[in-house]
């Protein structure tokens, strides 16, 4: 049996149903022999780990443990989905003060216990934010810490090709940037549907101004879209996209949605969030992001809301300010 590695790959919040899918996807894709399942949570996780071995994967060892430094020691990937979900009339922000002295700790534990961690994913919401706090306290590099942001583009390629009457591999090059939230930048300029520059259907019979406006609403509010229909929080697209990054982190196939990273430019300060991105076993690549002027503009509008959430996060202690993220995390 063929494995990209046999590293110890940890998933986090594995009694959840993001986290069971997550484990259920790295199998299915054969990305490594050792999945260890982590959750407080006694009961679900022993019924995951029944569950992957009643599916009869080849090849995987998966362990369960409720004890963080087991789960957490020798592992060389991660992606953690171990904070609390959404529930309906709620924005991802509302979740930010418990989430992110999850995502504290969570730095904290990978800092005790697997400092040479070559790649953290972090899914849980607000993700930007949990992400960026997940960084700082870890120690990690920059590039060895995504977020989950790809799902707000896959959104709008399935938005656009329900719209067009098309197969949704038909719409090619989707992008949305800055945060996963509902202030996300929603780009036209990069996309095509069926060979077709967006930009030139926007505004015609095909596309009005005012179809698009409620289109991309649609994908800005797409999460709080399977609250409504399912009762729950989004569970399956975001344990398969998390998985294709820590794919493509194991040197697996290219990651072909943009990622949550850490920046740091003069336009866009000491933040993480969805830029162009290559994933590889290096690290994060950071590409340029191009767009329109009032594409760039509305991500510069994105940043500021984010720019705002860490400056609370800073307020609760919870964080440094930022001149003395390097004392925590020397890499930054």
């Amino acid at each position: 049996m063929s494995f990209l590695t046999d590293d110890k790959l940890t998933i986090v919040g594995a009694a959840g149903m993001i986290g069971s899918n997550m484990a259920q996807t790295a199998a299915m894709m054969k990305l490594t022999s050792n999945i260890c399942l982590y959750d407080p949570f006694a009961l679900g996780l022993e019924g995951v780990w029944e569950e992957m071995r009643h599916c009869g994967f080849e090849g995987v060892n998966f362990t369960f443990t409720t004890d963080v430094k087991e789960a957490f020691t020798d592992a060389k990937y991660m992606i953690s989905s171990g904070g609390a979900p959404r529930k309906e009339g709620m924005t991802r922000e509302d979740l930010l003060k418990g989430n992110a002295e999850i995502a504290a700790q969570l730095g904290k534990d990978i800092k005790s216990y697997c400092p040479d961690l070559k790649h953290l994913t972090v899914i849980f919401n607000p993700a930007d934010i949990t992400g960026l706090v997940a960084l700082i306290h870890s120690g990690l590099k920059p590039g060895s810490v995504t977020t989950l942001a790809g799902l707000d583009s896959t959104r709008l390629q399935s938005e656009l090709a329900k719209h067009f009457g098309v197969k949704q591999s038909q719409v090619t090059n989707t992008r949305t940037y800055g945060g996963h939230g509902e202030q996300m930048a929603v780009f036209a300029s990069t996309a095509q549907v069926d060979g077709t520059p967006l930009t030139d259907l926007i505004g015609t019979d095909k596309l009005n101004n005012e179809d698009w406006e409620a289109l991309k609403t649609r994908v800005t509010k797409g999460g709080a879209n399977i609250i409504r229909l399912r009762g729950r929080s989004s569970f399956q697209s975001p344990s398969y996209v998390s998985v294709e990054m820590i794919r493509a982190a194991m040197g697996g196939d290219k990651f072909n949605w943009p990622s949550g990273c850490y920046v740091n430019t003069p336009e866009f300060p000491n933040i993480m969030m969805a830029m162009e991105t290559d994933i590889t076993k290096d690290g994060v690549v950071i590409n340029d992001t191009k767009g329109t002027d009032a594409e760039m503009a509305a991500l510069k509008e994105s940043y500021n809301h984010l720019a705002v959430l860490r400056d609370e996060v800073i307020e609760m202690g919870v964080i440094p300010a930022v001149a003395d993220w390097t004392k925590v995390n020397p890499n930054l």
